[in-house]
């Protein structure tokens, strides 16, 4: 068994592994009072006029206490952030670091501005780590790039990869979850869909282009398709050989 996690473990590609590291690690720390959470929460003041300018990243590696959500977030971060650099991403790390990266401001500026809204501060000064929200966006991304994908939920229905956030976001709701935490990752999923999928096709720019210092960070390896075994290609037609 321990072997089987090994593997499992190893074949993750590097920024799920790492990413899923240090969540687990960060959450065990602050279970075993070995770090606190105290020192990791986004707080803008102490991020401006003290200098703790790690908060910023720290605030997404806590998943709060050990219990059955923190096991249903590990399960959505290996998952999904696994499929979408396999997958949508393959090849592509400095892109797939780029789009957390992007996801991560997004969320960030987005709990800044609310908390300096009237009638709406007061739910955003709640919102004092941001992981579950960068895990629901890699839920969102995933199921706009997949959205015909047949699911199940719990075997009680299924539906398919495109209503996946807003049935995970009915669940948020029924178990008494805040419902702010999943829509945050929907609405910086969206921003990011909209601007990498969407804007390129309507337009033909590219608003989200991985800077190249962020490329010069990652040597992706080509994406070599291997050649089925056993298989023979025609000859080209004589005449197009006559023409060369």
């Amino acid at each position: 068994m321990a072997q089987a996690v090994e593997e499992w473990y190893k074949q993750m590609p590097v920024i799920t592994r790492s990413y899923l590291t240090a969540a687990i690690v960060t959450t065990i720390g602050c279970s075993l009072d070995i770090i606190s959470p105290y020192d990791l929460y986004l707080n803008p003041n102490l991020v401006v006029k003290h200098y703790q300018v790690w908060r910023v990243l720290t605030n997404f590696l806590y998943f709060r206490k050990m219990d059955l959500d923190f096991l249903f977030h590990m399960f959505f971060l290996a998952r999904y952030c696994k499929l979408l650099e396999e997958n949508s991403f393959r090849g592509r790390t400095a892109d797939f670091f780029y789009m957390l990266l992007f996801g991560a401001t997004v969320l960030t500026g987005i709990v800044l501005l609310g908390g300096m809204i009237p009638y709406v501060s007061e739910s955003f000064a709640k919102i004092i780590f941001l992981s579950n929200s960068l895990t629901f966006m890699m839920v969102y991304v995933w199921s706009k790039q997949n959205p015909f994908i047949h699911m199940s939920f719990l075997g009680l229905f299924t539906f398919t990869a495109a209503y996946l956030p807003w049935v995970l976001l009915g669940f948020s709701v029924l178990v008494g979850a805040s419902a702010w935490v999943d829509l945050l990752g929907m609405i910086a999923g969206h921003a990011y869909y909209f601007l990498e999928d969407v804007y390129p096709r309507m337009t033909g720019r590219r608003p989200l282009r991985t800077p190249a210092f962020l490329r010069s960070l990652f040597a992706d390896e080509p994406v070599v398709a291997a050649r089925p075994a056993n298989v023979r290609f025609a000859a080209p037609p004589v005449d197009d050989v006559q023409r060369n």
